[in-house]
């Protein structure tokens, strides 16, 4: 069967609940995602970040150690992560095991470990890390052009934090974020495998009243700035990393997606075939990888791109790639082109939802997005049937991608 969306209701707030049966394998999962609550949304740098950290140190009863072997016993996966919008807490195992696996759920919601020395471990572990990215070039030329491209937003910050933020995060901020964010108006519920819906709704209802009501609070879209500009930044280094971004004005509810998927993988998603791919690499030899996309995300989208390549090379990649997109939207794309893209897409379709966690992040996707689930299925039939003249038009709409900012880290 396919996911189906059924809200469920807890005290007077819905809860959208994405379900798929699935009895190839006796493995049920479960994702608790909450939206507004990801790094986006820190009131100190790192905080999200460093608050999925806390929550996969087990419980404040247990610990550490004493939670993780209560996982490990019965081979069952539970872990929070965080993205740039969404706070997930993810729960999987076998079917025999999955009622345990409920129970340690609803022990980790509540009773995080909150301690001092747990706060202090993850906290050196970050800064740790922080250090390390201080030699990472690509991570540096990366902040570096979209603090360019999304300047005075939360996207120009580090998701990390910087180690000075970090040392600033208390216990307190930590509670607050979870308290204010992790609620009931937030929660989206993904659930699938060898278990029935009606089974599956009684669960997720128990886990769900271990949450109380919150005040959901969207995140504010950013814009990106067009301007064609460079940034140098100095290191000791034998290549350089070129990062660049631009504007893309396609909303994350656009009737346009579809041809966006298309026009992005001709211009450099595509990998070898690809404009950026074959002008940068192939026909000059200035780059062992070169690749662009359209990232269209319900906060932002804008048009990326990176190389690396030789620090002598750097100008001319530069100068390669806004001739690539110019000629790109001022000739669009031919009809081999077209098609080759169709064949690809369409072909490959079966390896990207194969496996229930495709078919269900797909949903959640979908969802998310405000599309109904099943529209990624009708978006293909439009890719199917697209006209070159239809694309073309669309690509010279989209004059914005030309306007594009350059990171370079070099030597």
């Amino acid at each position: 069967m396919s996911a189906v969306l059924e809200p469920i209701k807890i005290e007077k707030t819905e809860v959208p609940f994405i379900f798929e049966e699935d009895k190839n394998l006796p493995i049920i999962s479960m994702q608790l995602i909450f939206k507004n609550s990801g790094s986006l949304t820190d009131t100190k740098d790192g905080l999200v970040k460093l608050t999925a950290k806390l929550l996969n140190e087990g419980t404040k009863k247990d610990g550490s150690v004493g939670f993780a072997t209560k996982l490990e016993s019965r081979a069952i996966s539970l872990s929070t992560h965080s993205g740039a919008e969404t706070f997930v807490i993810e729960l999987g195992s076998l079917k025999s095991e999955f009622a345990h696996g409920i129970r340690l759920m609803k022990e980790l919601i509540k009773d995080p470990n909150y301690s001092k020395e747990t706060l202090e471990k993850i906290k050196t572990q970050t800064i740790g890390i922080l250090k390390r990215k201080e030699s990472d070039f690509d991570y540096i030329s990366t902040l570096a052009m979209k603090s360019m491209v999304f300047p005075n937003t939360p996207l120009a910050k580090a998701s990390l934090g910087t180690v000075k933020s970090v040392e600033s995060i208390g216990l307190d901020d930590i509670k607050n974020h979870i308290a204010e964010h992790l609620g009931l108006e937030n929660a989206i519920v993904v659930m699938g495998g060898d278990i029935n819906q009606t089974e599956a709704s009684k669960i997720v209802k128990a886990v769900l009243s271990e949450f109380s009501s919150i005040k959901s609070v969207d995140i504010k879209a950013m814009t990106p700035i067009g301007k064609q500009q460079v940034k140098e930044t100095k290191v000791k280094s034998e290549q350089a990393y070129i990062y660049f971004g631009a504007p893309f004005s396609v909303a994350y509810d656009s009737k346009e997606r579809h041809l966006s998927q298309v026009a992005s993988f001709v211009l450099g998603s595509g990998g070898f075939g690809s404009r950026i791919m074959e002008e940068i690499r192939v026909k000059k030899g200035l780059a062992y990888s070169a690749y662009t996309r359209f990232i269209i995300n319900k906060s932002h989208s804008y048009f990326f791109g990176y190389l690396q390549t030789k620090i002598e090379s750097g100008d001319e990649a530069i100068k390669s790639v806004k001739e690539v997109v110019q000629l790109f939207l001022d000739r669009g794309v031919t009809k081999e082109e077209l098609e080759s893209a169709k064949q690809f897409i369409l072909g490959s379709e079966p390896l990207r939802n194969e496996t229930l966690s495709q078919r269900l992040g797909r949903a959640f996707q979908e969802y998310y997005t405000d599309r109904p689930l099943g529209s990624t299925v009708e978006e293909l039939k439009l890719i199917e049937d697209m006209k070159l003249d239809d694309l073309n038009e669309f690509i010279k709409r989209h004059k914005e991608i030309a306007e594009i900012s350059f990171s370079v880290v070099t030597g």
